[in-house]
């Protein structure tokens, strides 16, 4: 691709686009109104929509769509095909003033899907760090936290929210308002109706409950002590013959507390479609 610096895509918009120190394909499209970060590269046939903001130093192979209410922070990676911002694929939607907001640092690869909010929440959120494989879609209303891998042609419905550090395989199906905890591993394959609590492991048909997420945790600092407890409150929580209220009790009685057991705790209490079994 032959890159142009220092020049805008046409004459009309040299009042109000200064790409200065920006690459910019002659065969994309940058809409005059949309504000684009120094340091930027975009492609040829990339379509950038207006009440568009970009930060600084992204990278947009050919191909990319960046729609009308898109705000994307600095130095992320998006691979041909990916549309940020399309309107939500939901019958409420009437057209509303909403956002899809990306963080920083991010890696969006191919045919990747991020809808834009509706008046529900009035902004879908991707945070930072994040790689977003293949494929994969973010529904209106989602929010994403930080440092999350989810793969390959993986769908996210809409309300949605992952929490940091989650692990999402291919081809998983997550139903509307679920709830996607911390330091999760969630198998190929695998569609969940329920809400996933944090720093487990989650696989088969049904989905159910598959021990700890130990190889995550270890990689990730926690020590053996904490992973300790954090096992003990899970084997806690699933035993069998008591209400979840009385394990909950027992857990509070028994297991030291700490700011990720507390986090267990609030997840398993204030879970709305309730947890994996």
């Amino acid at each position: 691709m032959k890159r142009y610096v220092g020049r805008n895509i046409s004459d009309k918009h040299r009042a109000s686009t200064t790409i200065s120190v920006n690459m910019i394909s002659p065969l994309a499209y940058v809409h005059p109104e949309a504000i684009i970060g120094e340091g930027c590269e975009i492609g040829p046939f990339c379509y950038i929509d207006k009440n568009v903001v970009i930060g600084k130093n992204n990278r947009l192979m050919n191909s990319v769509t960046i729609l009308y209410g898109s705000r994307i922070g600095d130095d992320n990676t998006f691979f041909p095909g990916a549309v940020i911002g399309a309107v939500p694929q939901d019958l409420k939607f009437k057209g509303e003033e909403t956002t899809a907001e990306i963080g920083d640092r991010n890696i969006i690869r191919e045919n990747v899907t991020i809808n834009r909010g509706t008046a529900a929440k009035a902004k879908t959120v991707v945070g930072s760090d994040n790689l977003l494989m293949e494929g994969m879609h973010v529904a209106h209303d989602v929010v994403v936290g930080n440092g999350c891998i989810i793969g390959n042609s993986t769908k996210i419905a809409g309300e949605v929210v992952v929490d940091d550090f989650a692990i999402i395989s291919a081809s998983v199906l997550v139903h509307q308002f679920c709830h996607i905890g911390s330091y999760v591993m969630i198998g190929g394959g695998t569609r969940t109706g329920q809400d996933v609590p944090p720093f487990t492991m989650a696989a088969r048909e049904p989905v159910s409950y598959c021990g700890l997420n130990l190889v995550g945790l270890r990689r990730r600092g926690f020590k053996p002590e904490l992973i300790e407890n954090i096992h003990n409150t899970y084997r806690l929580l699933y035993q069998r013959g008591k209400l979840r209220e009385e394990c909950i009790a027992e857990i509070k009685e028994t297991i030291p507390m700490s700011p990720e057991i507390e986090y267990i705790l609030n997840f398993v209490t204030q879970s709305k479609r309730g947890i994996i079994k």
